[in-house]
């Protein structure tokens, strides 16, 4: 896209992804890529699921498809050279989270320097969360920072795929390909029901390298699995809250995550896994789902191990006792804060005494809890912090992180902000209900990644403050507390993983490793990662 046309209202496909199909020519080949997330202390641990999704309905259809996995390499720009030199791809597909984004954006502009002729697709939850914080401008006739921000992500790439991917990536494909794609309309065509949901492939991960990938829950060999998407909480600094797609509940029925389960035990070996859904309890058949998982185990004469996140509120005793019969040994649970007032204004509906409720319930049944906080929010003092350090200390969870807010596109952190008074580039967002406020520097999320956790030998910056605290004092207050938290409770820090330098020679048979670079058989759609069969092939 030229930049003249960052000005004009984007054009969204109305054409149904049937009439995407190239019938009767030749298919594009498709590259997936998933970027680097050099923000995270070891980015081997868990696969691209939304890629991989994508990247398994499009080889169902016929396309030939080929994944460059890019995480963990640190000049990752030499393996992309070396790709784009040796590959026919005709479309590039990039998804991104907001962390993701100054990667993928050096991505981009490589592709379209090295091989202008092709086209770039760019979709995840980054795109999402911009158009979905545009979109509420427009019907505000507010044009603000969401529109400015996706005029910016519509001149990186050829399309923008914001939303459900899966019957998105047709019409990206086809040749007459409209700009940006809205999949996040629950009444538009692309995106997926309850029932496309469930007769989706499982996501292709034959096209990485699975043995390269390294998560262990409690000494099991473990990966990663969604059971249902969405959240429907409107904590203020989540993001999503403006995106159906992130926000709307859409739960897979059981039997078709016990078939995942069992693929991934059978065909892969693994024991262990990690539910990476925003909340299992949401669920209204969550023990329902345990016993059946439970079942399987029983059926295979073998045990696993299990790990995910639950909502406090909602957590009973029923389902600590059948999470821990089908192999449950940890939860993660966003406490947040130990304060009460900062509950209030982040809007989290768990009071602090739900929070401990939640945690004893865990232990009672076997359960060990990793508590997620945050500092940051709205009101944020040095005495609320001193609260989530006490309640820290008070409950004794086994693991935990502290991290420090930064207001993302999408969240109504950022949505309901305004520009504060005064001073350039600084944005304020106000609590209606209590009128405590939280400042964030403006952000250009294509170039900065600084602001998402943090070494904590002195890694950490912050780019909010509050009425009380400055950038400093909540680094400071921050890294205080993991420090106190940890020696008090014997919690030792997580370690980093060494990346990988990508070199030539690292290929025996050609320039990338298939760590790297993955490519399915043209034609072939592998019987074991089929859960149903949705989308006709365009050679059919």
């Amino acid at each position: 896209m030229t930049a003249g046309k960052q000005n004009e209202t984007p054009q969204v496909a109305q054409t149904s992804p049937a009439q995407a199909f190239h019938r009767g020519g030749e298919l594009p080949t498709v590259c997936l890529i998933v970027p680097p997330s050099a923000f995270l202390l070891d980015e081997r641990v868990f696969m691209s699921l939304g890629l991989l999704k994508v990247a398994a309905v499009v080889e169902q259809a016929g396309y030939p498809v080929e994944v460059l996995d890019l995480s963990g390499v640190e000049n990752y720009l030499d393996a992309l050279d070396a790709q784009l030199e040796s590959s026919s791809a005709t479309h590039y597909g990039l998804t991104s989270t907001t962390p993701q984004m100054p990667a993928a954006t050096a991505i981009l502009q490589r592709i379209r320097e090295t091989r202008p002729e092709a086209k770039t697709i760019l979709g995840g939850p980054h795109p999402t969360l911009v158009y979905a914080a545009r979109r509420r401008e427009v019907k505000l006739d507010k044009p603000g920072r969401g529109t400015k921000s996706f005029e910016h992500l519509s001149n990186l790439a050829d399309i923008i795929v914001c939303g459900d991917g899966e019957e998105a990536i047709f019409v990206a494909l086809s040749p007459d390909a409209p700009a940006v794609i809205d999949a996040d309309d629950p009444k538009g065509e692309y995106f997926l029901t309850q029932q496309q949901l469930e007769e989706l492939p499982l996501p292709a991960r034959h096209l990485v390298e699975v043995d390269s990938y390294n998560y262990e829950i409690d000494g099991y060999r473990a990966t990663s699995l969604i059971a249902q998407l969405g959240c429907p909480f409107a904590c203020g600094f989540c993001g999503g809250r403006e995106s159906a797609m992130l926000r709307r509940p859409r739960l897979r029925a059981s039997d078709g995550v016990i078939r995942e389960l069992e693929h991934l035990y059978t065909q892969y070996g693994f024991r262990g896994f990690m539910f990476y859904d925003d909340e299992l309890n949401v669920n209204p058949q969550i023990v329902e789902l345990m016993r059946e998982i439970a079942a399987l185990q029983k059926r295979h004469n073998t045990d696993f191990r299990l790990r995910g996140f639950v909502k406090s509120e909602l957590f009973t005793e029923e389902q600590a006792e059948a999470m821990y019969a089908a192999g449950f040994r940890w939860i993660l649970v966003g406490f947040e804060s130990g304060s009460p007032r900062i509950l209030t204004n982040i809007n989290k509906k768990a009071t602090r005494e739900d929070n401990s409720r939640c945690l004893a319930i865990a232990h009672k049944h076997g359960l060990k809890v990793k508590a997620l906080m945050s500092v940051g929010h709205p009101g944020e003092t040095k005495e609320t912090i001193r609260e989530t350090r006490d309640w820290l200390l008070e409950n004794k969870p086994d693991d935990f992180d502290v991290t420090i807010i930064t207001t993302y596109p999408g969240t109504p952190y950022f949505d309901r902000a305004e520009p504060a008074p005064f001073v350039d580039n600084v944005w304020v967002y106000t609590y209606a209900k209590t009128g405590d406020k939280l400042y964030a520097e403006e952000l250009d999320y294509t170039t900065t990644a600084d602001y998402y956790k943090g070494d904590p030998n002195g890694g950490y910056r912050s780019f909010v403050f509050t009425d009380d605290l400055s950038q400093d004092d909540l680094v400071h207050l921050r890294d205080k507390t993991e420090r106190e938290v940890r020696d008090q409770l014997d919690i030792p820090f997580n370690p980093s993983a060494v990346k990988v330098f990508f070199e030539h020679s690292m290929g025996a048979s050609g320039p990338l490793p298939p760590s790297i670079l993955r490519k399915s058989s043209t034609g072939t759609r592998p019987r074991s990662t089929t859960t149903g069969s949705r989308t006709p092939s365009p050679v059919e």
